[in-house]
């Protein structure tokens, strides 16, 4: 029997995903290298590296809006491709100069994907919610192979070859998307992208009631996820005491639990609601950063996968977000509101590590405890007020 071919999209867009994740994250494990190849500071690579996380993150709205002038299949196509072409750009890059501009572009070029493929998912689906869940797990699954991957192709060839890793996911990618995804009509071809870049329509998208408070959620959960990826391992060895070994395969853990669970969570909230199933997601997160700092032993062992399923409250979140866009706005009012609640999430990596450094790492993931219990309590207000899909809401 022939496969659906909303399944093979769904399929091609979360593979494009994760080959777009793939590439970047194969990065951290050389930094070492890197450094030792340019003869440069770890901050300076770190540098490059920020840069790399803002160019991603303020390129998901653009790419909405070039979506609706060329059609989501060109874009999704584009931000693969880009990710190839730079990851053999960084495997022989002469120099810490073009090594760092390249980084940037991976970011940029990356950043394109997941807003249009998101879009183009709930125009495939009823049950958007699983649709998403599922794609979101492409993010996870390059977090839990990539870095372990690029570590040991670095001791085994060097760190060049371990760069080479994204080329090796996206190209194959690129091309079976380019075969079975059927080309896409644009929403907007006519319109002047300019436009579309008009501060009055944007400050009116975001000024929405259910656009701003389902963005506060999103703002919360995306703070906690940065930090939660900087430093869990950091953490475990730090606070409680666990070799860099032991600290790693538990964050290895984590990334199984993420992923596994975005899906389960998608399809929660098609039945229960987006809001009933955030608060889910948000409790499970006060118990798991609550015993993170308050546990020890094997009560540590059993939160982290507690964290792996808090985190993965992007499921009903961004779900919401796609319930309240008219179907003519969706693709550049999420990439929209997508940049706007992951730059401001992005603060989680900062403002936990200096806690951590002034206050100590109690404090620093105390904090992230009291952020989630909090966003329960807004999503559990929403649920109880009736906030429901509007699937739900239309049946």
């Amino acid at each position: 029997m022939a496969v659906a071919y909303r399944y093979v999209v769904l399929t091609l867009c979360t593979l494009a995903f994760t080959a777009t994740m793939v590439a970047r994250l194969a990065i951290s494990p050389v930094v070492p290298d890197v450094t030792a190849a340019f003869s440069v500071s770890r901050s300076a690579v770190g540098l490059a590296l920020t840069g790399m996380w803002a160019a991603y993150a303020l390129a998901q709205f653009p790419s909405g809006v070039l979506a609706d002038r060329v059609g989501e299949r060109r874009v999704i196509l584009a931000a693969v491709g880009t990710t190839a072409v730079a990851g053999l750009a960084l495997a022989v890059a002469p120099t810490f100069a073009v090594f760092a501009v390249v980084v940037v572009g991976l970011g940029v070029g990356a950043g394109l994907h997941y807003s249009v493929a998101t879009t183009f998912l709930a125009r495939q689906f009823d049950d958007v919610g699983r649709a998403i869940g599922v794609h979101v797990a492409g993010g996870p699954l390059a977090g839990l192979v990539a870095p372990v991957a690029a570590a040991a192709v670095a001791v085994r060839y060097g760190w060049r070859s371990a760069m080479l890793l994204g080329v090796a996911v996206a190209a194959p990618v690129f091309l079976l998307f380019r075969a079975r995804v059927r080309p896409t009509e644009p929403a907007r071809p006519g319109e002047s992208m300019r436009s579309r870049f008009e501060f009055g329509p944007l400050r009116e998208l975001l000024g929405r009631p259910a656009i701003r408070y389902t963005t506060v959620m999103a703002v919360g959960g995306a703070f906690c996820w940065q930090a939660t990826a900087s430093f869990l391992p950091a953490f475990l060895v730090g606070y409680h005491g666990y070799s860099a070994g032991t600290a790693g395969l538990l964050f290895s853990t984590y990334f199984v639990v993420h992923g596994a669970t975005q899906p389960a969570l998608g399809g929660l909230s098609d039945r229960i609601g987006r809001d009933a199933a955030a608060a889910v997601a948000f409790g499970t997160g006060v118990v798991g950063y609550g015993t993170l700092v308050a546990g020890s032993g094997l009560a540590v062992v059993a939160a982290v996968p507690l964290v792996g399923v808090a985190m993965s409250w992007g499921a009903p979140i961004q779900t919401r977000f796609i319930d309240h866009l008219s179907e003519a706005e969706r693709t550049a009012g999420f990439g929209l509101v997508r940049t706007v609640y992951m730059v401001l999430g992005s603060l989680g990596s900062v403002v936990v590590g200096t806690l951590s450094d002034v206050a100590g790492w109690a404090v620093a993931f105390g904090v992230l405890a009291a952020l989630l219990g909090a966003e329960a309590a807004l999503a559990v207000g929403g649920a109880v007020g009736g906030r429901r899909p509007a699937a739900a809401a239309e049946a």
